[in-house]
């Protein structure tokens, strides 16, 4: 573990220690108090620049457009990532950001935090129970009705899948309605969405097409990851002949990441891209797509296209893909046998 990992642990731990109790003074409006018509002005919370927690918040957003029919959303959110992943979204009114490396720029950080208290809303969401500075945050913002994320034993009774992060926002917001009187229509989970045009959708199949030059169906793997999450070259490449044995009928190529390398030395045909959106519509464009946990895992979950984690350090029932026939694969009480069985049963 490197010495920055190590600091960056120690500072949550004491961050999270400090804030853990901030909100338990929040007194619980009357019962009645609330009409999801009046709910005009909506703040979510979510202090990270990583991408896949970005689109992670699509579900819990897609949530609130649906229980309040009048309302404009705010995000609170660090980094740039989060303007491509809501670009679709015209009830995301404004995307308050933070900058990535807060001490390089103290007086925005500093004002991203005070404009909190600047403006009034009428419900406000910490998007993350763990985060401290989502914590601090919702409790700095004005607004009658705010939701702090704990996941009470209601809701751990209710639903065995409580502990992933893109659901128990969801679960929360609903528990919280619920008991101020608030009578939701029942509905399954919103599963994440970067909401791709017909026009987005278009061009990816434009740029699949010039890969590939055929019409069978394709396969697209992500061979790169942060830290432990990345699987070894020998792995992918072993993976990687497998798929090749194993499914004749599909082209299958490689999403190049940022930093331009391949697991697989750059065997299968390849697209290289820096826009989220163009990744998506080529995503779109695909059979399958699978990885190990990263945010470009998530990105096609979003882009709605069947999506393979493989998961060994993370923990799956917490950050995996979910809806869409989405699957999480532990590999460390798995075989390769049991990968490519869940695969074929996707495809077919």
């Amino acid at each position: 573990m490197s010495f920055k990992i190590a600091v960056n642990n120690v500072r949550r731990k004491v961050m999270h220690s400090i804030t853990k109790n901030v909100g338990s003074s929040y007194k619980e409006p009357e019962y009645g108090s609330l009409n999801p018509e009046d709910i005009k002005r909506v703040l979510i919370i979510r202090p990270n620049h990583r991408l896949g927690n970005q689109i992670l918040l699509t579900s819990i957003v897609q949530e609130v457009i649906q229980s309040f029919p009048n309302c404009k959303i705010d995000l609170f959110v660090k980094g740039g990532v989060a303007f491509p992943v809501f670009e679709n979204y015209a009830e995301v009114d404004k995307i308050i950001q933070l900058p990535r490396k807060p001490f390089n720029n103290l007086y925005k950080y500093a004002k991203s935090w005070a404009s909190i208290k600047q403006k009034s809303y009428d419900l406000v969401i910490n998007g993350d129970k763990d985060s401290s500075s989502g914590r601090l945050l919702t409790d700095l913002s004005r607004a009658k009705f705010k939701v702090y994320g704990d996941v009470n034993e209601d809701i751990k009774k209710a639903h065995p899948d409580h502990r992933h992060i893109s659901k128990y926002t969801i679960y929360n917001l609903r528990y919280f309605l619920k008991n101020l009187g608030v009578v939701m229509p029942e509905r399954s989970l919103p599963t994440l969405n970067i909401k791709l045009n017909d026009a987005e959708i278009a061009n990816g199949k434009t740029i699949l097409d010039g890969i590939i030059k055929n019409k069978k169906p394709t396969i697209c793997i992500y061979t790169n990851a942060t830290g432990a999450k990345c699987y070894s070259y020998e792995w992918w490449e072993s993976f990687y002949e497998r798929l090749l044995k194993e499914f004749p009928e599909y082209n299958i190529i490689e999403m190049l990441p940022i930093e331009n390398i391949s697991r697989v030395n750059f065997k299968a045909p390849n697209f290289y891209s820096k826009d989220i959106r163009e990744m998506g519509g080529v995503l779109h464009n695909t059979a399958i797509f699978i990885a190990a946990d990263n945010g470009v895992m998530h990105l096609a979950a979003a882009s709605l296209t069947p999506t393979v984690g493989f998961f060994s350090v993370t923990d799956e029932e917490k950050y995996g893909p979910y809806g869409n026939g989405n699957i999480a694969i532990n590999t460390n009480n798995t075989t390769i046998d049991d990968w490519m069985q869940s695969i074929h049963k996707i495809l077919d």
